[in-house]
């Protein structure tokens, strides 16, 4: 096992007048599990190509545990990776493709054979070792995948998207096992998903990017708590935190007609009167009286245990119940009876969980 540092890492692909990945510096400890995540083209796939050696780096270094890596081939980085697609032989065994790296490395017959009946058994491929790929299933294959990396013994697991191409509940299975797998063998693992609810729920830290800018990093329940900016605020989170323009005004400030409080010291650190704040779908209550944020509902989902209501501010519903523009407001409640479709209703919310951004700096200050 060993750490894993970005030191100024920065990759700018021929022909392009930006860098792919920015000035990267992140600090993964032995034994960690890092997430990378962001949207499409943010650089976290690009990030990991790098610590893997198949993407070069223009600038800055790359370290596992006290050697700098940054020039060094893939083989000798002592890093295993499971891709996306998987990249099995499909004229292999199981068994032989899990074996195939260290029968590339010499080792002997009778070690490799204990290391992959290990492998599968940890993870219950013991009764697939001699099938070839074309003959299981999308999770099967997955596993076989994680059974070559685990084999090697490596320093680092470098994770490329590798639940994508399953099906939704093969996926929430799957990343329960990984997560699990992790934890036993205690090997450092760099995981790259653009799926913010993967990250989440499997991630010891979660590495927020955008744009190739490492935007923050921190515990899951840290970036859901307490983001530090609005794209992190909007990122993390599902369904996202809700963002509304407001006004500030003596006491707070103001959305549609009624005024949040919000701390005098907070409000003075925002650079003009127009702030945005941020609430999460689950901290809004329905209000019984005519105080609260006005909302026009223009859709209704139950799923049983809960009720998520979209609709638009007051004075703003028209094109969203027309279905020509995007619901500005997402709350989830628990009412067994929730309103319909059209209703006017006051949402209250707990000024202590609400979230101030600057407006212009898109940075919070709450």
């Amino acid at each position: 096992m060993a750490t894993v540092s970005f030191r100024g890492a920065t990759r700018i692909y021929p022909g392009s007048d930006h860098p792919a990945v920015n000035q990267l510096n992140l600090e993964i400890g032995d034994g960690e599990f890092m997430v990378l995540v962001g949207p499409s083209g943010c650089g976290k796939s690009t990030s990991l190509r790098m610590l893997a050696g198949l993407e070069e780096v223009n600038a800055g270094s790359i370290w596992i545990g006290d050697r700098d890596v940054t020039d060094l081939p893939p083989k000798d980085r002592d890093i295993a990776m499971v891709f996306q697609n998987y990249a099995l032989y499909p004229h292999m065994t199981v068994a032989d493709n899990m074996g195939f790296a260290l029968k590339m490395q010499g080792v002997a017959k009778d070690e490799r054979d204990r290391r992959v009946r290990e492998a599968a058994e940890l993870l219950g491929l013991q009764e697939l070792l001699a099938r070839k790929p074309k003959n299981l299933s999308g999770g099967q294959r997955q596993r076989v995948a994680m059974g070559r990396a685990i084999v090697r013994n490596p320093q680092v697991f470098l994770m490329d998207e590798p639940l994508s191409n399953l099906d939704a509940k093969l996926r929430v299975q799957t990343r329960t096992q990984i997560a699990a797998l992790q934890t036993r063998l205690g090997v450092t693992t760099v995981y790259v998903t653009h799926d913010q609810v993967e990250a989440m729920t499997m991630g010891d830290r979660v590495a927020v990017m955008k744009d190739g800018l490492l935007q923050q990093v921190d515990s899951p329940l840290v970036l859901y708590d307490s983001p530090g900016n609005l794209f992190v605020a909007g990122f993390i989170g599902s369904p996202a935190m809700n963002l509304l323009d407001a006004t500030v005004v003596d006491g707070g400030v103001q959305v549609t007609d009624h005024v949040i409080p919000v701390a005098r010291e907070v409000l003075q650190r925002a650079s003009s009167d127009k702030v945005v704040i941020g609430i999460r779908p689950e901290s809004f209550e329905l209000s019984g009286e005519q105080t609260g944020i006005a909302m026009e509902i223009a859709a209704v989902e139950e799923t049983g245990a809960d009720s998520y209501l979209y609709g638009a501010l007051k004075g703003h519903a028209t094109d969203v119940l027309k279905g020509t523009a995007e619901p500005e407001i997402v709350a989830r409640v628990t009412t067994r009876t929730p309103p319909a479709r059209g209703e006017l209703v006051r949402l209250r919310v707990d000024p202590a969980i609400v979230h101030v951004f600057d407006k212009q700096t898109g940075e919070r200050i709450s």
